[in-house]
């Protein structure tokens, strides 16, 4: 059905280049013909559900969440109301990466520090929120704001042009959108599940190799660790202290910054995991230093693997860790520890701070945690094994993933064509079957692994 998709038959300028040409039936009104800013205080505490902007997504903050703040500060918050549409309008100049725009799914309070924008009568609110959310994904939306960090509000756009169909042609696009989108996420969720199940097929392989080493048939004694288990009898349980030292060197000019990926290990920072360009700090010496093979992590996210062994020198975040190994020490053989479902449960036990999801895993404690110690013969062996057990899985993980990131363009160019009229749905909307939708959930492509920790401006 999508490929039989075809252009109108006769279009007009929008007067913006981003838009380009749309059809010549549809209104084209400055944008406060279509949107009227949403002013509601929460003045009296009258709603008490804090809502976010995470991913694109509006969604109820949970209370654990909520640190920092006294309920008194949620008067300064406006009151939202299904159908609203947010856009976060702060830092244009610094952000170009996060996704600025989500419709709003529940009554609630979001902070003033966003813009809220209602449809006017005759204009549908999915409608629109397509066309802002086409704005923000072509990067248009950097056109506009002002100020030193380039920020935005409603006298900064409201003059843009807003193509508008008519009401009907408004809902047909709409339904169609629906539909691709959920044929789309429901091939993307299945490739994920795939995903998984290789994840866990990876980690059952290095689980055992690391705790229980090659040889089948080698004695075994208790670890004395409850969540290790028995372990090869000429293996040592130690303290990280005995494995690493904790080096703490200031950064020096003319050496690349790196950081530590979830996906990918320490890779340069120039660009972060997703291939875009990252803001760096402009005194290298306020940095750490790191060297080769040395290993560094992220004292907020260590619990969920963040963290990974240095292919060369270079700088890191301040907020990192940087441990030295000690003689004897094979990184990759720890880096494969410290990124199992076990170490991990343990680091986030060790971890400290207000909120669970902001907890950290310092030097202190992380050099009291218990490890194994073996011959680095035995480590280098270890390695190469699940190296060569674990390249298909990799080497499949990484094909699916592949065919994610092009569904996931192919969906972005789709809804970009539909919504600026370069391709007329009428006819295909009339022919959709009637199916279930899937729910509001986070995007199957969104993988929590891989995506930066969003903060919110204060309101």
């Amino acid at each position: 059905m999508i490929k039989d998709l075809k252009p109108y038959a006769e279009y007009k300028d929008s007067g913006l280049p981003w838009l380009g040409q749309v059809p010549g039936h549809w209104t084209v009104l400055p944008a406060f013909g279509a949107f009227k800013p949403n002013k509601a205080r929460n003045i009296g505490m009258k709603e008490k559900t804090v809502l976010s902007l995470s991913y694109g997504r509006i969604v109820i903050k949970p209370a654990e969440k909520l640190h920092g703040l006294v309920p008194e500060s949620f008067e300064t918050y406006q009151i939202v109301d299904p159908g609203d549409i947010v856009l976060r309008t702060t830092d244009l100049q610094n952000d170009h990466t996060s996704l600025r725009v989500g419709m709003v799914r529940d009554r609630g309070i979001i902070t003033s520090a966003y813009l809220a924008l209602r449809a006017l009568t005759g204009v549908s609110p999915d409608y629109c929120f397509q066309f802002l959310n086409v704005w923000d994904s072509s990067k248009a939306i950097y056109g506009y704001g002002s100020g030193l960090r380039q920020s935005l509000d409603f006298s900064h756009f409201k003059r843009m042009p807003i193509a508008i169909p008519p009401p009907a042609e408004q809902a047909a696009i709409v339904r169609f959108l629906d539909w691709a989108n959920a044929r789309l996420e429901r091939t993307i969720r299945a490739k994920r599940k795939v995903i998984a199940l290789l994840n866990e097929q990876r980690q059952a392989i290095i689980h055992r190799a690391v705790t229980r080493g090659l040889d089948p048939s080698v004695s075994l004694k208790p670890s004395g660790i409850p969540w290790l288990g028995p372990i090869p009898g000429h293996w040592e349980i130690v303290r990280n202290m005995s494995l690493f030292a904790h080096r703490v060197e200031s950064g020096v000019e003319g050496l690349p910054v790196l950081q530590v990926s979830l996906r990918s290990g320490i890779t340069p920072e120039a660009l972060d995991q997703f291939g875009r360009p990252k803001r760096l700090i402009a005194d290298q010496t306020k940095y750490k230093r790191i060297y080769r093979q040395d290993i560094a992590y992220n004292t907020m996210r260590m619990w969920q693997g963040a963290v990974g062994v240095s292919p060369i020198d270079g700088l890191v975040s301040p907020a990192y860790v940087v441990l030295r190994p000690r003689a004897s020490i094979f990184p990759d053989f720890y880096d494969f520890i410290f990124h199992t479902d076990i170490y991990k449960q343990q680091v986030n036990r060790q971890s400290t701070g207000i909120v669970s999801d902001r907890n950290r895993l310092y030097w202190d404690s992380f050099k009291q945690m218990a490890n194994v110690a073996l011959p680095a013969s035995e480590q280098q062996a270890i390695v190469d094994f699940i190296h060569l057990e674990t390249r298909d899985l990799i080497t499949a993980k990484s094909s699916l993933n592949r065919e994610i990131d092009f569904l996931r363009e192919y969906r972005t160019r789709l809804v970009a064509d539909v919504v600026t009229g370069k391709l007329d749905v009428r006819e295909a909307a009339v022919r959709l079957p009637d199916e279930e939708l899937l729910p509001d959930l986070p995007a199957a492509d969104d993988d929590p692994d891989d995506l930066p920790i969003e903060e919110e401006p204060d309101a």
